[in-house]
């Protein structure tokens, strides 16, 4: 009886994970394509780092390192930034996992936040100079986006530290969270249907009887 209660437990665990992460990928991709400023040495800047240091703090180095790659990768693919798109995967899936892993042998304290952020933050940066570098032939082409790059990596660490210090102050953080996995599971739906909608020709649902 314990062992299947256990079980249990993890499976919802295990669930709840996993719409988490879905959550953060929504999050992740709608930050990163909601505000975008092409940068000069190519690709754009975004809010999407804020999500991903985030969801690297409530998720873990694997749930995090997921969320934190598909969300803004997709955002790239979707943008027409394909040619972005393996990179961002790698780039921010590491973040993820480095700001995820800092955060918890630190202890969660805030200030982990901010130092697991800036490292993430740094291999951001680097990780695009070099990939940009790669892509122009040039390593000169590639310090073109490094400024924006720091100031999109500055604001990401401040909002989320500011973001995590609001979440772990008291339950309301928590309600917030659960509230959030709602209406992603509704949103969800809603794209899904929208998708039939428009790509199909059911006739129930065109109640074309």
């Amino acid at each position: 009886m314990g062992q299947t209660a256990k079980g249990r437990a993890e499976a919802l665990y295990k669930l709840k994970m996993m719409v988490m992460t879905a959550l953060f990928v929504a999050l992740g991709y709608g930050a990163t394509s909601l505000l975008t400023i092409p940068a000069p040495g190519g690709g754009y800047l975004n809010l999407g780092d804020t999500i991903v240091l985030l969801g690297a703090c409530l998720l873990g180095p694997v749930y995090g390192a997921a969320a934190g790659g598909l969300g803004p990768a997709l955002a790239d693919l979707l943008l027409g930034y394909g040619i972005y798109v393996p990179a961002t995967l790698v780039i921010k899936a590491l973040m993820g996992v480095t700001a995820a892993l800092l955060y918890r042998a630190l202890r969660k304290k805030i200030w982990a936040v901010i130092l697991g952020g800036a490292v993430a933050e740094a291999i951001m940066v680097a990780g695009y100079y070099l990939f940009e570098s790669a892509l122009a032939g040039s390593p000169a082409a590639g310090l073109a986006g490094v400024p924006g790059n720091l100031i999109q990596a500055a604001f990401s660490v401040v909002a989320s530290v500011l973001l995590t210090g609001a979440l772990k102050k008291s339950a309301v953080g928590e309600k917030a969270v659960n509230l959030l996995e709602g209406v992603v599971l509704l949103a969800l739906l809603l794209v899904v249907t929208a998708y039939l909608v428009d790509g199909s020709f059911n006739p129930f649902l065109y109640f074309r009887f």
